[in-house]
C-alpha cells in the first residue's frame, strides 16, 4: 500500500471477528457483494488488531494486519457501546490513527459495522483543499453546518499540518476533566462546536446520507448507497442480525435490477429491529432509528 494509493483502515477485537456469522465476516462479504467497484479494495485494507485472536484471524483471512498492543488493557471481549473498555479502546484508535497521519498517509477509516456496497471513493470530494470528510447519523442539507450530527465510523482525512494538529488536540483531551467519560466521537463533536476547525483553518465536509447511509437514517436510493453503517445500535449481536439482512435486501436488490424486475420489496431497506431492541432491552434511552421502509426516490 503505497502513499499515492488509498488507504483504507478498520480495527477489530476479538469481539468482532468470533461467531458463526463475525462483524468481520459480513464487512469483509460486502466488498464481494459490491462488484468490480468494490472488490479490489481488499487490497487496501489495513486491519488493526488489539488483541492476538483478532491477530491471527487476520492473518488467516490473508489480508493486510498490524497488532496493536496496548500494556495492561485487555481490548479483547465486547466492548458494549459507553463503556469504559468501549471508551479506552476508542481513543487507542484515535492515538494509533494520529500516528498515520504523522506518516503522511491519507485514508479512509472505516468501523467493521460499515458495509460497502459501491465504491465511496467516487462519491467522495477529490478537493485537495477539503481535510475531512466525515460520515453524520443525520444531516441537515448543508454539508459544511457544523451542527448536523457527526459520526467518526467512517471518516476521509488528508495528512497535511491541520489534521495532525487536530488529531494531536482531540487526543491531549482523553484526559481532560471536562471530557472525562466522553467517548471520542463526542469529544470531537464538542471541540469542532467550540471552534476548533476553524481556528486551524480546516475545511470539513459532512458526507450525504444519501451516499453515506446508516440505520439512524437510511438512504433514499439504494441505487446510489455506498455504505451502510449499523449506527443508533448498541450490541455486537444486533448489529450482526441487522446487517445480515442488509446483505439480504442488497442481494435481492441486485436481482431484480440484473432483470429489470420491480415488485413491492425491491429498494427497500427492511426494518432495523435487532438495533431498535437492542435500546429496549438494555437501556431506558430511546433508539434514534426510525423504524420504517424508506422508498428510493
Amino acid at each position: 500500500m503505497g502513499k499515492n494509493k488509498p488507504v483504507i483502515i478498520a480495527l477489530v477485537n476479538k469481539a468482532y471477528v468470533e461467531g458463526e456469522i463475525s462483524m468481520l465476516s459480513l464487512f469483509l462479504e460486502s466488498f464481494w457483494l459490491g462488484g468490480e467497484n468494490t472488490r479490489y479494495l481488499v487490497n487496501h485494507l489495513l486491519l488493526v488488531t488489539v488483541d492476538q485472536t483478532a491477530f491471527e484471524r487476520c492473518k488467516f483471512s490473508r489480508l493486510h494486519c498490524y497488532r496493536l498492543v496496548t500494556d495492561g488493557v485487555d481490548f479483547g471481549g465486547e466492548k458494549l457501546f459507553m463503556s469504559s473498555d468501549f471508551i479506552k479502546m476508542m481513543w487507542r484508535r484515535t492515538l494509533f490513527l494520529g500516528d498515520v497521519l504523522k506518516r503522511s498517509y491519507n485514508f479512509v477509516f472505516t468501523d467493521t459495522d460499515v458495509m460497502w456496497l459501491n465504491n465511496p471513493f467516487l462519491r467522495l470530494s477529490p478537493d485537495e483543499n477539503e481535510d475531512m470528510q466525515i460520515s453524520s447519523d443525520q444531516l441537515y442539507g448543508d454539508p459544511w453546518f457544523e451542527k448536523n450530527l457527526m459520526n467518526t465510523g467512517f471518516y476521509y482525512v488528508r495528512s497535511n499540518n491541520k489534521t495532525i494538529a487536530l488529531f494531536d488536540k482531540w487526543y491531549q483531551m482523553k484526559d481532560n476533566s471536562t471530557y472525562r467519560n466522553m467517548k471520542e466521537q463526542d469529544v470531537l463533536v464538542s471541540l469542532m462546536r467550540n471552534g476548533l476547525f476553524r481556528e486551524l483553518g480546516m475545511k470539513v465536509r459532512f458526507l450525504e446520507t444519501l451516499y453515506f447511509s446508516g440505520f439512524c437514517e437510511d438512504s433514499r436510493d439504494m441505487n446510489v448507497v455506498c455504505t451502510v453503517h449499523a449506527n443508533c445500535c448498541r450490541s455486537i449481536s444486533a448489529k450482526v442480525f441487522d446487517l445480515t439482512v442488509v446483505h439480504q435486501d442488497w442481494r435481492r436488490f441486485k436481482r431484480a435490477t440484473a432483470k429489470n424486475e420491480t415488485s413491492p420489496t425491491v429498494g427497500y431497506w427492511s426494518g432495523h429491529t435487532g438495533c431498535y431492541n437492542s435500546w429496549r432491552k438494555n437501556s431506558t434511552k430511546k433508539s434514534k432509528i426510525q423504524q420504517k421502509s424508506i422508498k428510493p426516490s
